[in-house]
């Protein structure tokens, strides 16, 4: 490892150096000038194992280069030698305060240098073996965690498969809704893991459908208040579907699944929730799945023209939807549009990874 030292007196660094010399595995690299000193620093932050500097030096002390040394990217924790005549026992509190490891005091002795930088290596040998294990196991949690996510869109995209087999609409309607629910996420300030989690979840918000019958699922003219029933109990269907699983994702999905048919003004079902009683998440889907809904063909009507839907939106803030989520999803207006002409000329939009 690398001795960073500085004095701005030449001799004293040529005894320094030769002091350390003798150490195995220290290189010591001797400055007069703060500044040249701090630029290696910086360059060399990854190799340096101890600095070594003096107090009393023109234009910048010992203590002001170590708060600088402190600054530097990979040197917070460097072990910070003060050579100094003084012996104040303020003068070392300003130091320690400063970041200083250790002190050596002129005219300094060969044989405690050595002691003291063999003893404040082997200090910082150690730091950088558990930062680099700390990384090692970073890195080993996020493979895991990325593994368990991929896993968990197998299983999603196994299931929406399966539901797709009733309803050819269902691939694309579930992918538009997940676009739409990230870009919603996005605006509002969640966190990239927050908006992932959201999209994938989201693509199960209906999956409750896979238990109603197909005559009313696929029927061409308006439900009968019957029928309406019973559509409308795919919501707390796809609750219990998805509930009971151990995987955040899953009981994400099940809190969509019963909460994204709820309105804002409690006018919505299974449970006539109103406002912020109604999950986040649930009112996050509820405006992708309606703008969906409105601006693509169903067996019961034609799509809706893009800005007439859009305005539905906004006349029914507050009323059906949360009008801060309605806001977000404004603001992501540009995206919205290339999501759904993507989907109109053929091309795929992929669920959230």
């Amino acid at each position: 490892m690398l001795a960073l030292v500085l004095d701005d007196a030449e001799m004293n660094n040529l005894v320094m150096v030769a002091s350390l010399r003798p150490l195995a595995g220290c290189v010591p690299h001797d400055f007069t000038v703060p500044a040249e000193a701090l630029a290696f620093a910086q360059a060399r932050a990854a190799e340096i194992g101890v600095v070594i500097t003096d107090y009393e030096m023109p234009g910048m002390d010992g203590i002001a280069f170590i708060r600088a040394v402190r600054r530097i990217p990979g040197l917070a924790h460097v072990p910070t030698v003060m050579v100094t005549s003084h012996d104040q026992r303020s003068l070392r509190r300003e130091a320690l305060e400063a970041g200083a490891t250790d002190f050596l005091t002129k005219p300094t002795d060969a044989v405690e240098i050595r002691a003291r930088v063999t003893n404040l290596l082997a200090l910082s040998e150690a730091h950088r073996q558990q930062r680099d294990h700390a990384a090692q196991l970073g890195r080993q949690v996020a493979a895991a965690v990325a593994l368990v996510e991929e896993r968990e869109r197998e299983i999603v995209s196994t299931l929406m498969r399966a539901a797709e087999h009733r309803d050819a609409d269902t691939g694309d309607h579930i992918a538009r809704v997940s676009a739409y629910v990230g870009l919603i996420a996005e605006a509002m300030g969640m966190s990239p893991a927050e908006c992932r989690h959201l999209a994938l979840a989201a693509t199960m918000h209906d999956v409750g459908k896979i238990a109603v019958p197909d005559a009313i699922l696929l029927k061409s003219g308006p439900l009968t208040p019957e029928e309406r029933r019973t559509m409308e109990t795919h919501a707390e269907r796809g609750r219990r579907i998805l509930g009971g699983s151990a995987s955040p994702v899953m009981r994400l999905a099940a809190e969509i699944a019963a909460s994204h048919h709820e309105r804002w003004d409690g006018e919505g079902y299974p449970h006539r929730l109103a406002g912020e009683a109604i999950p986040m998440s649930g009112r996050i889907v509820a405006v992708a799945d309606v703008f969906d809904a409105l601006t693509t063909e169903r067996p019961y009507k034609q799509a809706w023209p893009l800005e007439r839907a859009r305005q539905h939106l906004i006349e029914n803030a507050g009323a059906h939807f949360d009008p801060a989520v309605v806001t977000a999803f404004l603001s992501r207006w540009p995206q919205i549009e290339a999501t759904l002409h993507s989907q109109g000329d053929g091309s795929a939009v992929p669920v959230a990874a």
